[in-house]
């Protein structure tokens, strides 16, 4: 039955992609002459300003629309050259030692200098005049395959590349040779893994949110801060994908450590400008994490023991060379530490903080044009604080839950498809006890998704993609329960709110020419807020509410809207080139910060008739330039972001006033924008490599109903410095250090304060006008590998042999915050000695957190 809903799938998509290209080829003679009556056309008139509708449309700004969309249809086809007959080499690249796919990995003819790169799935086509050819099939973490394929017909080819040789070096950056000024990338950086690893670790632990906030234009709100800021935009505007499926909350430990266990990972892909129509969902970047698939050859472990955590990962085939998985497991064991190091007559006995997280990836290939993955993620935190002298006990478990599915089709040889179902489940819930009384508050968000995504290679010049993806959320974003032994009181029927979020996408990746390149895309959304729901409108008369209900599936609110892409390169020779971007943002989803509450109830909430989406444009321009035969890489980009209907809780308000109530009546919308310039200097070859990142920007917030005038961002950082560099010793020993400075976060202050029956009473002054002493620490790592080989003597001969060890180690030596610098955590208001003996004064204190750190961790693979 599956394969004949595949073929009848497979028999309709090639009539329709049919179809399609014959549409094509007459659009393309007739797109000159579409675009100039749409010109004339323009003089009907159309207001440009935004792209939303709130209702399902009557008159759709019909002609502004249509203008879009044609001049977008002229660029995809009018470069498109069918007067030369083609043939395609297409296949999968995987790596020899693992069968696992080669992401990246590069295909290049360099008779006639055309190429291509692997998917995140290692597909790759490519079409060329018909021909003989040689052929170069390459990747970061392998040698290079050169093969002569007649291409005079269709050719499928796939390729094992092998391990790369021991005196091959910088294969690395062989592999991405030249891509810094070729690609239409535009904020687009790729991470290294194993570079990743090298870099000092906090407390032992690899982080790859750490090792992306020293990137510029990336930062965190502080140290222990939730999250990570990308050009001004908050936390919540950030898509975090793990193979595809979305993660909601990437932290452990408020921040201290992200939900991404290195060994479990493969790829680190972030985006920060030039965001491709693909995606979409959120308005300042993407961060695409991909974990390992396993080993489909042969069973490997790898692992660490640290100071506070460890961690196992096990890969190996289902059936070999077509079937493998991986499974990961980390945890920490600070509990056990404070449990031994607390003693049990101490009033703090009980308290304690441990987090775990699990990780697994299935792949299996069914045939040559199909394969099947499934992936999931489990991770919890447990923060417990107890007090026997006054009765008191805190809870604080939170954690996430996530699974995908994906099938990947190959319909033809230039038809690549993927279809994906993902489910994401975040919870977060505080229980407090004492004496007799409980309060429980908790919150969270699940989601259903789908989509499917298309790319069709048409040639050399033109890959084009198109998909749509569906996800339907399920909101609690604040249950408040209480009792009093077994009295039960009434907070009213937790709030679960449903909403439907769907798209669609068309893009092209079309080289005009040898100089233009660009990525153009449209995007469109649609959104349904629906029942069943009960809105409360609050009374300011008589105190008491009025409530309305809806039903089932009924829609409460509609809104979509129209999102255009663009990023293009202009080259300006060889080691030179200019880059632009434009992107129209919609965000559906908020998270509403308590800054009244110092734990982590940020609250998930979804767009309303009261809440409308989020939405906002960045446009960013950059020169990027490379030195030495690509040894460095150099960019300068400026950009500026607008941001519209942003939330913030209102003045005072705290998670328990949701009893009977609807959060959005406790919220209030504004506005922002940030503005910047980023300097990123790369090393890539020599024993000698790193980066310099800097950032100079200015982030504001306009709420006119906090405060009249505009104010800082609480995460403004108008100064934003990073240095990593690593110096390879020898073949043992690799010495890193970070460092990074940065301007202090702003905060609102008291600027007086006086006594009003008995009763100290503070005036604050405007929002977030005071700013921190600037952060900057220094840290330092020392990586000692193991011998790689052992010396056997030949019985035989008798003459001594090398041979390779088949357990491979290192012992990594950090050190944290070497020159023990007192970071601002945060600042509060304290008062000391008796107003009526007149040596009473208020101070303001500071908290720091983490003093100098030294770690050690063993690593180990086999």
């Amino acid at each position: 039955m599956l394969s004949l809903i595949r073929n009848l799938f497979c028999k309709i998509l090639t009539n329709y992609l049919s179809l399609i290209q014959k549409i094509f080829i007459i659009l393309q003679h007739f797109s000159m002459e579409v675009v100039a009556q749409l010109v004339r056309a323009s003089d009907c008139g159309s207001e440009g300003r935004g792209f939303e509708t709130h209702h399902p449309p009557q008159n759709f700004k019909a002609v502004f629309y249509r203008k879009q969309l044609f001049l977008l249809l002229f660029f995809l086809f009018n470069f498109t050259c069918f007067s030369q007959e083609k043939s395609t080499l297409s296949g999968t690249i995987s790596l020899q030692n693992s069968g696992e796919s080669a992401v990246g990995a590069k295909i290049f003819i360099p008779s006639i200098n055309k190429g291509t790169v692997t998917n995140s799935y290692g597909f790759y086509s490519l079409s060329v005049l018909k021909g003989e050819y040689e052929v170069l099939f390459y990747s970061s973490e392998s040698d290079t395959v050169k093969k002569i394929i007649d291409l005079n017909i269709n050719q499928n080819y796939s390729v094992e590349l092998p391990p790369k040789s021991l005196n091959l070096k910088e294969v690395v950056v062989k592999a991405k040779k030249g891509e810094n000024i070729e690609s239409t990338k535009i904020g687009q950086i790729e991470l290294n893994i194993e570079q990743i690893k090298m870099l000092p670790a906090f407390m032992g632990e690899v982080d790859i949110i750490k090792t992306i906030q020293l990137l510029p234009g990336v930062s965190s709100a502080s140290e222990g801060g939730q999250g990570f800021y990308v050009r001004g935009g908050g936390p919540d505007q950030n898509l975090v994908l793990l193979d595809e499926a979305l993660v909601y909350n990437a932290s452990h430990l408020f921040g201290f450590f992200s939900v991404f266990n290195s060994d479990a990972v493969k790829t680190v892909n972030l985006i920060k400008g030039g965001i491709p129509a693909n995606f979409g969902g959120r308005m300042s970047s993407v961060l695409e994490v991909g974990m390992v698939e396993g080993n489909n050859k042969e069973f490997k472990y790898k692992g660490g023991l640290g100071a506070i955590s460890s961690r196992l990962a096990v890969e190996g085939p289902i059936v070999k060379d077509k079937g493998s998985f991986m499974i990961s497991a980390r945890r920490t064991y600070i509990d056990l530490i404070m449990k031994a190091a607390i003693p049990k007559n101490s009033s703090f006995y009980g308290s304690g903080y441990y987090f775990h997280d699990y990780n697994l990836k299935l792949n299996y290939r069914l045939s040559k044009r199909d394969k099947l993955f499934f992936s999931a993620y489990y991770g919890k935190d447990q923060f417990s604080f107890g007090n026997s002298k006054n009765d008191l006990m805190i809870k604080m478990p939170w954690g996430n839950a996530i699974l995908a599915t994906r099938w990947n089709h190959i319909f033809s040889p230039k038809l690549f498809c993927n279809i994906t179902a993902s489910m994401t489940d975040y919870m977060f819930k505080f229980i407090s006890e004492q004496d007799i009384f409980q309060f429980e508050l908790k919150s969270g968000i699940r989601d259903y998704g789908g989509k499917i995504d298309f790319t069709y290679f048409w040639n050399t010049r033109n890959k084009i993609k198109w998909g749509a993806d569906y996800v339907f959320h399920t909101f609690i974003p604040s249950s408040v329960s209480a009792k009093q032994n077994e009295t039960v009181f009434d907070t009213g029927t937790a709030q679960s709110l449903k909403s439907h979020e769907s798209a669609l996408y068309l893009l092209d990746e079309v080289d005009v020419n040898d100089a233009i390149k660009l990525n153009i895309g449209l995007r469109y959304n649609f959104y349904h807020f629906t029942g069943p729901f009960t809105r409360y409108y609050p009374s300011l008369i008589n105190g008491l509410d009025s409530t309305k209900t809806f039903k089932k599936n009924e829609i409460i609110q509609f809104y979509q809207g129209l999102e255009p892409r663009i990023s293009g390169r202009f080259s300006l020779g060889k080691n030179s080139s200019i880059k632009a971007g434009y992107t129209y943002n919609y965000q559906y989803i908020h998270l509403a910060s308590l800054s009244a509450v110092s734990m982590p109830t940020d609250i998930w909430y979804p767009s309303t008739e009261l809440v409308k989406p989020q939405k906002g444009w960045q446009a960013s321009i950059g020169y990027f330039h490379n030195f030495l035969d690509d040894v460095f890489e150099t960019s300068i980009e400026l950009y500026y972001k607008k941001m519209f209907n942003l939330l913030e809780f209102k003045q005072g308000a705290l998670p328990q006033d949701n009893v009977k109530d609807n959060t959005d009546n406790l919220l209030v919308s504004g506005e922002g924008y940030s503005a910047g310039i980023e300097l990123f200097i790369k090393k890539n070859i020599g024993d000698f490599t790193g980066w310099i990142g800097y950032t100079l920007s200015k982030t504001e917030r306009y709420f006119p109903l906090i405060q009249e005038d505009p104010f800082p961002a609480k995460y403004d950082r108008r100064h934003d410095l990073s240095i990593v560099s690593s110096y390879k010793i020898n073949t043992r020993l690799v010495f890193s250090l970070t460092f990074v400075y940065a301007s202090g976060n702003t905060l609102t202050l008291p600027t007086a304060w006086y006594v009003h029956e008995q009763d100290l009473v503070f005036h604050y002054g405007s929002r977030n006008s005071t700013r921190m002493a600037p952060y900057h620490r220094l840290d330092l790592s020392l990586t000692w590998y193991g011998k790689e080989f052992k010396n056997k003597i030949n019985k035989t001969n008798g003459e001594t042999e090398k041979i390779k060890k088949k357990v491979k180690s290192n012992w990594n030596f950090s050190i944290y915050n070497v020159y023990n610098r007192a970071n601002p955590y945060f600042i509060y208001i304290d008062n000391d000695g008796e107003l009526l003996k007149g040596d009473f004064k208020i101070t303001a204190k500071q908290v720091s957190l983490f003093p100098i750190l030294p770690s050690i961790t063993w690593n180990f693979e086999f």
